[in-house]
């Protein structure tokens, strides 16, 4: 039977087999081109290989800073937080989480719902968590956990072959309403993260805040070492560009290295925790005790290192709640002050080098003549140089003074390092000024010799320059960081002839002789000199009585191994030693030689070396 074709078959058929053609020719070019096609100036294929290129920051990790028996000072740690997505945690497991992470559950509840209705995706549920936390351990249990979740799903119904065949054409299939189906499964639990979070912790605490400072949120140090040497502590963050590259359809990824990544440097200080641990103490008890304003004091060893550097009032670097910059002052760097009377050895020491003075027991200094306005107290007329110095005798350091050439003095005061900086903390020192020779007057020089007039100082320069006594007349340069060699030569100052007998004279002013009798510590030798200046406020010097106390003293009095200097500044409540209740005005000699003797004998009783000499 032959089958009839219909009219128009051949052309109808043509035109179906030039569609197709046309079809799967502009497919094969649309699939060719794709990549080149422009989206906002940028080519797709170019897009594309951007999409696929990214680059990843690798942080550095902060360098540790440690005390000279390696004893952490700072530290990075890792705390965890647990982060929840409320949006979508499943409302079978509420009540587990809220279990493990030891939360009553109604509260857990309503907390969820309030960030469920604020359609909050991130809530901190627990922060801080030591990395041994058990809250940890049952979160992780929690999460390899699968238990049966129901929950409801809208779907439409499916579409029949009509409808398939109208969408194919271009036309809208018929619209039916939607239906709500319970789907259940088993699950883990969903939006529970626990993450990593990295700190910087200062296990000495207040006791070193100020010397150590402290970083920023963005892990750059903004106080004290670790602002002054972030560029070694910081480290460097590495940079790569990462990319997909493709082979035989496995897609893997090549790292670049762009800028190399490297840990922060450890670093040793000269400080001995232990120490200053007794020392804050020390001056914290006393300014509380004499209602002082603020309080510091360092401690060197003969060959200049820092052994405590310790400031009051201070913080807990550990708390991130509160913050004062006051609490991170370092005055024993950034305050300049006049030193007062602590001073006056070194007057002592250049007129005995001089020729001036013999400092001998047989030497009388006149003190009954009134020199421009410093007056004779009537109670003294002839004087020792060591009662000069026991009884802290302003005119009779004058009258030695009025002897010694104004350039001897300068030239002196220069070598001692006053006026220039130590070089330890550049960007927290105040180096004060010591006025050239040429402007003086004739009261410079006078008030120059008790530690007034053209010269101001802070606590670490003071200190430094009692080191003399340590090292025969010679002065080291100080040091923080803890090296194998220094490389330190010593600049001879004074003759070890002159300075030995001044430390000699120096050992009865901290006794029961001198103004430095409450620095006495029984059973070890104490040398030393108090000191009291007025303060300048607004300016002028105080009217009010406001004062800083001083004490520079070393232990032992011979072949000296602890170099202390404290200041207490505006102590408003001191007694009389002999009468315990009875108040006197504040001065070096009954607030600053107190927080001397407490800090140091602490010193003193906890080294073994020290101790077996006394005993034996």
């Amino acid at each position: 039977m032959r089958i009839a074709r219909v009219q128009g078959y051949r052309n109808r058929q043509a035109l179906v087999k030039i569609c197709f053609i046309l079809i799967v020719l502009i497919f094969t070019y649309r699939a060719f081109s794709v990549s080149e096609i422009q989206a906002n100036d940028i080519s797709l294929k170019t897009k594309a290989s951007k999409n696929s290129e990214f680059a990843l920051v690798e942080k550095s990790m902060r360098g540790n800073i440690l005390d000279r028996n390696n004893n952490l000072l700072a530290i990075n740690l890792i705390h965890k937080k647990i982060n929840l997505d409320p949006m979508i945690i499943q409302d079978e497991y509420i009540d587990l989480l809220a279990e493990a992470l030891e939360i009553p559950f109604q509260d857990f509840k309503d907390q969820i719902a309030n960030k469920k209705a604020n359609k909050r995706k991130y809530f901190i549920v627990k922060d801080k968590l030591k990395v041994n936390d058990p809250i940890l351990k049952k979160i992780s249990e929690l999460k390899k956990m699968r238990s049966k979740v129901c929950f409801k799903e809208v779907k439409l119904p499916s579409l029949t072959l009509v409808d398939k065949a109208k969408k194919v054409i271009g036309m809208k299939p018929t619209i039916k309403e939607s239906i709500e189906v319970n789907e259940c499964s088993r699950q883990k639990i969903a939006g529970v993260a626990i993450e990593s979070s990295g700190f910087r912790y200062y296990p000495k605490k207040d006791s070193i805040a100020p010397l150590i400072g402290k970083i920023n949120s963005e892990n750059i140090g903004v106080f004290g070492i670790e602002a002054e040497y972030d560029r070694y502590l910081a480290g460097v963050n590495g940079i790569k560009r990462i990319a997909d590259n493709k082979n035989n359809s496995n897609i893997y990824y090549d790292a670049e290295t762009i800028k190399q990544f490297e840990d922060g440097e450890n670093l040793t200080l000269t400080i001995d925790s232990d120490i200053q641990f007794h020392v804050f103490n020390a001056i914290k008890e006393q300014a509380e005790f004499h209602e002082a304003d603020s309080a510091a004091a360092i401690v060197l060893s003969p060959n200049g290192e820092i052994l405590a550097l310790a400031n009051y009032p201070s913080t807990n670097p550990n708390n991130l709640e509160s913050y004062s910059a006051d609490d991170y002052r370092n005055r024993v760097f950034s305050d300049k002050t006049e030193p007062g009377s602590t001073m006056k050895p070194f007057t002592m020491l250049l007129a005995l080098d001089k020729g001036i003075i013999t400092a001998t027991d047989d030497e009388l200094i006149d003190v009954t003549k009134r020199v421009a306005n410093i007056k004779p107290d009537n109670k003294f007329f002839q004087m020792t140089i060591q009662r000069i110095l026991e009884k802290s005798h302003n005119l009779g350091t004058v009258m030695v003074a009025e002897n010694i050439e104004n350039e001897d003095f300068y030239n002196t005061w220069q070598k001692l390092g006053f006026g220039k900086s130590l070089g330890v903390m550049p960007g927290t020192e105040n180096q004060g000024e010591l006025r050239h020779f040429s402007n003086w007057r004739d009261s410079d020089k006078r008030s120059l010799s008790f530690g007034h007039g053209p010269m101001t100082t802070n606590l670490a320069q003071l200190a430094r320059a009692y080191l003399v006594f340590a090292n025969e007349g010679a002065i080291p340069s100080l040091k923080l960081i803890k090296a194998e060699n220094y490389n330190d030569s010593l600049e001879q100052v004074f003759t070890p002839e002159s300075t030995k007998r001044i430390s000699e004279i120096l050992d009865s002013v901290a006794s029961n002789n001198g103004s430095g009798y409450r620095a006495v510590i029984d059973g070890y030798s104490i040398a030393g000199k108090t000191g009291t200046a007025e303060m300048v406020i607004d300016g002028k010097y105080s009217k009010d009585g406001a004062k800083r106390a001083y004490f520079v003293g070393y232990s032992p009095a011979e072949k000296p191994k602890y170099i202390m200097a404290v200041r207490l500044d505006h102590p408003k409540k001191c007694y009389l030693s002999w009468a315990p209740t009875k108040r006197n005005r504040c001065q070096g000699s009954n607030s600053a030689s107190i927080a001397f003797q407490k800090a140091m004998q602490r010193i003193l009783i906890n080294d073994s070396e020290i101790n077996s000499q006394v005993e034996g």
